[in-house]
């Protein structure tokens, strides 16, 4: 081979060498490029997917934190919290037999408790569902086997009568038929006598309707209040009484014969005194005594025990100011010594006699008391809310009767009637120390 030949060979071995470096060159950075890419492709998806799996993970924690938290509350005369209710507590009422505690609430239900509970750990109830509809007010019959309810959207009253089953537990049955719809504006309160013998519908223009038991309207009254603020039906079956715009109370009789038939409702007598509306009213259990709780900040205690057919006006015992707003309620224990006002959440315990302020419970509730009630033995006092009802001691109630019987004692004259009053004392001082000592659960 020439050196022309040889020469050429090997420029052609070098050109192809260099090539071949080129392309390995070349390959290599597409080759790392497309690492890069893949690199970069593989973070942005796990980025997504990180985002993604956080979001819910916020969300949920996002709902957490807007979820209502469940008002807590505690105090040293808090005998029990009854939570039982999914809905907000709309109205209380104690059977006339001591036994019971009924409540209704938006949840569809209303709940059955028993009183001798109030003092455990544990408060069952029992459960009467208000099919398609739900209860505001309820009150109990006076021989504790039924109960009466009114509709919120039926606007309407529905009886339930309480069965007990052969293995001794409880069922409720609703009356066949609702009363008629009669009432043009909402409903303010609901009520049945004592005797039995009628019940009482009032809404918040001037009407109240005096029913009998089978839905037939018995009489209506025009209360010529402007508008209605509360009404109930006494303790002892007799009185209608009504409060509202105008600064009394008006209080009518419900008149029945000798042999059961209705009369006729006559007005009895006024509570004349407050410069301004009415918000509630309360009687004792004997309804000799009332009081009322007005807009213009005070409560007046009343002795309603009078012969008012004789034109004898009840006597105004006390006047005290007072915390209150629109929808105050007010309770006046059984025996009258002891008057419950609310305002707002909260509820101030007053001595009827003296008119001192006794207790301040702040903050019952995380929404206004809708009812304040004395259990008929007068040792609890219940109020409603939110979803939950607080049962109170009634510490003052304690303390004033102690009050009363140490002022027996002094007067008393007669050994066995004072050795009575010294063991009566001393089982209420006992009594109040063990209320006291009590653990809050």
């Amino acid at each position: 081979m020439d050196v022309s030949a040889l020469a050429a060979l090997t420029l052609l071995l070098g050109a192809l060498v260099i090539l071949v470096a080129l392309a390995v060159g070349r390959r290599k950075e597409e080759l790392r490029e497309e690492t890069e890419q893949a690199a970069e492709f593989t973070a942005e998806s796990s980025a997504a997917k990180n985002q993604a799996s956080k979001k819910p993970k916020q969300e949920k924690q996002r709902t957490r934190k807007e979820k209502a938290v469940q008002h807590t509350f505690s105090h040293p005369l808090l005998a029990a919290s009854l939570k039982s209710h999914s809905g907000k507590v709309t109205c209380l009422d104690f059977s006339s037999n001591g036994k019971y505690l009924a409540s209704c609430a938006d949840d569809r239900t209303v709940r059955i408790w028993s009183t001798k509970d109030f003092r455990e750990r544990e408060h069952k109830c029992l459960r009467a569902n208000v099919e398609l509809d739900h209860a505001t007010l309820v009150r109990f019959s006076p021989d504790s086997r039924a109960f009466i309810t009114w509709l919120a959207n039926g606007d309407a009253i529905r009886i339930f009568k309480m069965i007990k089953k052969e293995d001794g537990s409880m069922t409720f049955k609703a009356a066949p038929e609702d009363f008629p719809q009669k009432h043009k504006t909402s409903i303010l309160n609901i009520g049945i006598a004592e005797t039995g013998k009628f019940i009482m519908s009032a809404s918040t223009d001037t009407s109240i309707h005096i029913w009998d038991l089978k839905g037939d309207i018995l009489a209506s009254i025009n209360t010529n209040q402007i508008t209605n603020s509360y009404a109930a039906v006494s303790p002892c079956g007799r009185f209608v009484a009504s409060c509202g715009f105008t600064p009394d109370v008006k209080v009518w009789e419900v008149c029945f014969t000798k042999s059961g038939e209705f009369k006729e409702v006559a007005r009895a007598f006024d509570l004349k005194g407050h410069s301004a509306g009415v918000h509630a009213f309360a009687f004792s259990n004997d309804s000799h005594r009332m009081v009322t709780v007005s807009k213009d900040g005070t409560w007046k205690l009343w002795n309603t025990d009078v012969e008012y057919k004789k034109q004898q006006d009840p006597y105004l015992l006390k006047t005290v100011p007072c915390a209150s707003s629109e929808g105050s309620r007010t309770a006046l224990s059984p025996d009258g010594r002891v008057i419950a006002i609310s305002d707002g959440c909260n509820v101030a315990l007053y001595n009827a006699a003296s008119g001192k302020l006794e207790e301040e419970l702040n903050g019952i509730h995380s929404e206004e008391i809708t009812d304040l009630r004395f259990d008929v033995s007068g040792r609890y006092l219940a109020c409603s809310g939110d979803k939950a009802i607080r049962v109170f001691h009634n510490a003052p109630g304690y303390r004033a009767a102690i009050r009363d019987m140490q002022d027996m004692l002094k007067k008393a004259q007669n050994e066995g009637m004072k050795e009575r009053l010294q063991q009566q004392i001393k089982d209420a001082q006992s009594a109040l120390e063990a209320v006291l000592a009590a653990p809050v659960e």
